[in-house]
């Protein structure tokens, strides 16, 4: 291959790659409506732990949660004896879950177990068989298991060691799906596309992705968020087959212009499509230097009299920063409104305070959010 040809077969790889970069899959801009985790919770206690449990004196419902339990395996508690129970090793804790779409009856997930009382620590500690329900009253996975917390206390009688928080922990496949949710997905004659970020743009892009992949006119733009997709009848009774089709259409998202400013950090994050028209910018760099170098002054040797005394002396520095007014031309890309910015020399600081001052004389042509 000649120098010629590889140059332009690396001219059209350029091209080709520089198209594809800015691309992203449906999948990733939209969200299938109904296809969605749903939130579980649920009381529950843990048992094993070194003397780091709830108090008898300070959390209450913690002996009364114990008793409840023992009730339930058999075991009588006199009440003349409640009051004196003291369950040091045990923590009363609320079990939180992620109920996955379309989970199936033993099917594993993911639990987050914190702690409700005074617990110091839920190290070593065991979940004993909790509950997990929806927000309907209904059971839907029960969770039981060894916690891991990824950390560890030590106390002593002067210093304690800790790493990493101590009361609240996690269980790996921690709980168990007992009750699915109802559904007849592959039954749809019609799915809905939910954007993540509403713009009509890359709605309209996603409704003609998926118009040109099918050859029909399958898909319409309800609203800036929303797409509406029937369902074609090669896959009637076949809905997910149809959706792992078009989800993985790549489509070019449209953003709009934005500038970000944090003044805590002095960070600027700026978008694609920010533009800057012609402006003049003038940056004023004022440094004023005060210093107290204060005179002692003393008499002459051997003179009849006199005193000491200390004379106060400031000197006053003052520098004033010179040529700092600049022209940033008008500018049609991320790249050029960067380079005309660095050009004055400031920090990101200052450049909060300029872009601000730039928006309020009408140059900045972006959305300016102050976080």
């Amino acid at each position: 291959m000649t120098q010629s040809l590889r140059i332009q077969f690396f001219v059209i790889l350029l091209v080709l790659f520089s198209e594809l970069a800015f691309a992203a899959r449906i999948k990733d801009l939209a969200s299938v409506r109904g296809v969605r985790d749903n939130q579980l919770i649920g009381f529950g206690l843990v048992i094993g732990l070194a003397g780091t449990g709830d108090s008898a004196t300070n959390v209450f419902f913690s002996i009364q949660t114990m008793v409840n339990m023992l009730t339930k395996l058999g075991i009588t508690v006199p009440e003349a004896e409640v009051d004196q129970l003291k369950f040091k090793n045990v923590a009363t804790v609320m079990v939180t879950a992620d109920l996955p779409a379309f989970a199936r009856q033993g099917d594993r997930i993911d639990t987050m177990v914190s702690s409700l009382g005074d617990a110091k620590s839920l190290q070593g500690g065991t979940l004993l068989m909790t509950a997990l329900k929806g927000p309907d009253g209904n059971t839907y996975a029960v969770a039981q298991g060894a916690l891991s917390i990824g950390g560890f206390f030590v106390q002593g009688q002067a210093k304690g060691v800790q790493k990493n928080h101590q009361t609240v922990a996690r269980i790996a496949n921690g709980a168990s799906v007992e009750r699915e949710l109802p559904h007849e997905f592959n039954l749809k004659e019609e799915v809905f596309l939910t954007m993540k970020e509403t713009d009509f743009t890359t709605a309209s892009r996603i409704s003609q992705a998926i118009n040109n992949s099918l050859r029909d006119m399958v898909a319409t733009l309800v609203d800036g968020r929303t797409i509406k997709v029937d369902v074609p009848e090669f896959y009637k009774e076949n809905t997910s087959e149809f959706i792992t089709r078009i989800e993985t259409l790549n489509v070019e998202p449209d953003t709009i212009a934005k500038v970000i400013l944090d003044e805590r950090t002095g960070t600027v994050v700026m978008g694609e499509n920010v533009e800057i028209s012609a402006v003049a910018v003038a940056h004023g760099n004022l440094f004023i230097q005060i210093t107290e170098e204060p005179l002692v002054s003393q008499p002459a040797p051997l003179s009849p009299g006199g005193a000491t005394v200390v004379v106060p002396r400031t000197r006053i520095q003052v520098e004033e920063g010179e040529d700092k007014l600049l022209i940033v031309p008008r500018s049609i890309s991320l790249g050029q409104v960067v380079n005309g910015l660095n050009a004055i020399g400031v920090n990101p600081r200052d450049l909060i305070a300029i872009l601000q001052a730039i928006k309020a004389s009408g140059a900045l042509h972006a959305e300016l959010e102050i976080i």
